[in-house]
């Protein structure tokens, strides 16, 4: 990987830090805006996608707002934090790296709700979306983490039942009986054995975790948060970019889950990688790396730079 630089750009009076992995240049590849999930966690467990950036790929990473190296913003009142908000930071993000004529978008999890609504709005330059991992309601989302929840063993669901119902999701018990739920369907590696870049952002958003409550709620799978009611899946017919889905065997994101919008994203292609679960790319990269970078190379075939 190339060595990296980090730095801030200001947009409506915050400050939102951002990383580009490799040369952006007038006549080279389309840069990729690497989109991360949550909302609330940071870029630091998206780290193996940067071998995009091995092809000479420009590659940008950022921390959404209030999260990692951003702008935290604690005291913010609720109602701040809207799908609303990241859209138009996506948006000055592209207009500040002066890419807004030319440029893909990458989103895992809620990264790839973002870019749905992203593709929405029909920016000019948005050359494709690639949507890792990712739902177009969470009412299903919610309805289908619950299928996944009834397969854990009886104990561990008693464990998250009882604390939810007292309101005590903030307990060790509680967090312990979640990651029986995690290592099955959001990274199938023993958390022991999670790699670092993806524990720093587990860390951050524990350590900082007011996006996520808020949009969310405390677990993967327990979501009571301002999102809860999020649904755009009837107006998916409306993208018109090159579109490529992605997700897990095992994933949270289940086949159901992503079937709904498979089927409705004009010309949409969908990869069901096996034997993973939610964090996709870091289960399976070479498979990941291989499976985005050539849909892009094909989307950059079609449409050069300066065409």
């Amino acid at each position: 990987m190339e060595e990296a630089t980090g730095t801030y750009f200001e947009w409506e009076g915050h400050r939102t830090w951002r990383r580009v992995i490799g040369e952006i240049t007038p006549d080279g590849p389309t840069p990729a805006i690497i989109c991360h999930g949550g909302p609330g966690a940071t870029h630091d467990y998206l780290e193996p996608m940067a071998g995009l950036a091995e092809s000479g790929r420009p590659c940008v990473f950022y921390d959404q707002l209030g999260n990692g190296h951003s702008e935290h913003l604690p005291d913010a009142p609720s109602e701040f934090w809207t799908p609303e908000l990241f859209q138009r930071e996506l948006v000055a993000l592209a207009a500040d790296l002066g890419i807004a004529s030319r440029y893909h978008v990458v989103g895992q999890s809620w990264g790839g709700m973002l870019a749905m609504l992203h593709a929405l709005e029909h920016p000019p330059g948005l050359r494709s979306i690639t949507v890792c991992n990712s739902p177009s309601s969470m009412r299903l989302w919610v309805a289908e983490a619950n299928r996944l929840r009834a397969d854990l063993p009886p104990d561990v669901q008693a464990t998250l039942l009882r604390h939810e119902a007292d309101e005590t999701t903030d307990s060790p018990e509680y967090k312990e009986a979640m990651l029986v739920f995690y290592e099955r369907h959001v990274c199938r590696f023993p958390v022991a054995e999670w790699p670092a870049f993806v524990t720093r952002s587990f860390d951050a958003m524990d350590s900082d975790p007011t996006v996520y409550h808020t949009m969310n709620g405390p677990s993967e799978f327990h979501t009571i948060g301002s999102l809860l009611d999020w649904n755009i899946t009837d107006r998916l017919p409306g993208i018109d970019v090159p579109t490529l889905l992605i997700s897990g065997e095992f994933d949270e994101a289940t086949p159901h889950i992503v079937e709904q919008i498979h089927t409705r994203i004009p010309g949409a292609r969908w990869e069901l990688v096996a034997g993973t679960s939610h964090l996709t790319h870091v289960e399976e990269p070479e498979i990941w790396l291989a499976l985005v970078g050539a849909f892009l190379d094909e989307v950059d075939a079609r449409q050069p730079a300066g065409g």
